[in-house]
């Protein structure tokens, strides 16, 4: 029942699936393993969606009418446990009827006969299917054709799930040993998944935090911030907030949503860290004297991680990432009055869209300047550093390892101010 309403709000309402599941009450109430089943199925339905659908029309006469999103729900949990996860076929046939009777009995007949036929054709169905555009809004594949050429390598990075990755704070050779693990060139260590992260060594004792590799690498182009004072905007759940701490800043962390920041100081507590937290509005909010750094993750329209939130796919729309790109704008240019002299803010967004990245280069707020990030500054990842002196990673790259979120960050400084952060 918690997955299917999950679905219903999801690809029905376009309503955000973490937000979904952290509303609803019976979601932390279960078991670890069903959490853990919820959310895998959930996160394949949204991943698959554009198969499932073209699945659902083909064992269909005439197409689901649009008031028919429960049963639509049902088909499409049903349909990805029975092709996509491997699960028993006469457990998912049964499961979807069994929910189909629960919630309305007048679909059950169809449920099963859609299922039965998918039990019996699905695998030759899907063989003849092209995955990748099916999967992809139209709006998104145009946007990264326009900007990034070839994009079917792009599109179909999000058809796999993430790797797990773990900042840790020290000895990370070692931790990737005792995990099973390896470092990776950026010094991320990269470890199989758990059934739980929270059952693996370490975490109970805060050794380490778990964050893309791409996430984290816009602390280090800060350079050494041991004994500077840091703003950290938009800063929950905190991965970048532990980075910072964890070198040796004051790092004053805000965030404009209250709960988010209850889980930042959660976080800061298993791992041992001290902050200040403020619960602000990154685009307005301004300290009472100014920090010698400023990291600013953006709100952004979060393409870059449809790995870990295939969600995205189906809430975010054509007209999103101009939007935000307006707020990011504002959010930027306070940012900037919150420096010292001589101070640095990079800026970053886990967004494929250029509107949100090498765009803003040509609308730079007045008195700042762009200074460039050396190929250096990012072991492993040369090629992603552009001409201009941006970051600008692609899930393709490191694709050997298990790839990376698609990132971009650009660092700022006030005009006529030099470079001292010996990065």
């Amino acid at each position: 029942m918690v997955a299917l309403d999950a679905i219903v709000a999801c690809l029905e309402e376009r309503r955000p699936l973490d937000g979904v599941l952290e509303r609803d009450r019976r979601y932390p109430a279960l078991a670890p393993r069903d959490r853990a089943l919820v959310r895998t199925v959930c996160l394949e339905a949204c991943r698959r969606r554009g198969q499932v659908d073209d699945l659902i029309a083909a064992c269909v006469a005439r197409p689901l009418p649009q008031g028919a999103r429960t049963a639509r729900a049902i088909l499409r949990l049903g349909i990805v446990q029975l092709l996509f996860l491997g699960f028993a076929p006469h457990a998912a046939v049964d499961t979807s009827v069994r929910l189909a009777k629960a919630r309305i009995p007048g679909i059950a007949p169809l449920v099963n006969a859609v299922l039965r036929r998918l039990q019996r054709d699905g695998v030759a169905l899907v063989a003849r299917q092209d995955a990748v555009l099916l999967n992809t809004p139209g709006w998104l594949f145009d946007s990264w054709t326009e900007a990034w050429g070839d994009a079917r390598d792009l599109a179909e990075s999000h058809m796999t799930r993430a790797a797990l990755d773990l900042t840790v704070k020290d000895d990370a050779e070692g931790w990737a040993r005792r995990l099973g693990g390896r470092v990776l060139a950026t010094g991320s260590v990269r470890v199989p998944a758990p059934a739980a992260v929270s059952d693996l060594a370490g975490y109970a004792c805060g050794r380490w935090w778990v964050q893309d590799a791409a996430s984290a690498l816009p602390v280090r182009l800060l350079g050494a911030v041991g004994g500077s004072d840091v703003l950290d905007l938009c800063a929950a759940p905190g991965g970048k907030t532990a980075q910072l701490a964890a070198a040796g800043a004051r790092v004053t962390a805000v965030d404009v949503s209250g709960r988010r920041m209850e889980r930042l100081r959660a976080n800061m507590t298993r791992l041992g860290l001290s902050v200040r937290t403020v619960v602000g509005d990154a685009a307005r909010w301004r300290p009472a004297s100014p920090f010698d750094a400023v990291l600013l993750d953006a709100p952004c329209s979060a393409t870059g991680t449809l790995r870990r939130h295939p969600d995205i796919l189906w809430t975010r729309t054509s007209g999103d990432p101009g939007r935000l790109a307006a707020l990011q704008r504002r959010m930027i240019g306070n940012a900037l009055a919150c420096l010292a002299p001589g101070g640095v803010l990079v800026y970053c967004v886990c967004s494929l869209q250029p509107e949100e990245g090498e765009e803003h280069l040509v609308r730079l707020p007045a008195g700042c300047r762009l200074d460039p990030i050396r190929p250096d500054e990012v072991p492993g990842l040369a090629a992603a550093v552009t001409a201009q002196g941006c970051l600008r990673i692609l899930p393709t790259f490191m694709g050997r390892e298990g790839g990376l979120d698609g990132f971009f960050a650009m660092r700022l400084r006030p005009c006529g101010e030099a470079d001292t952060s010996g990065s």
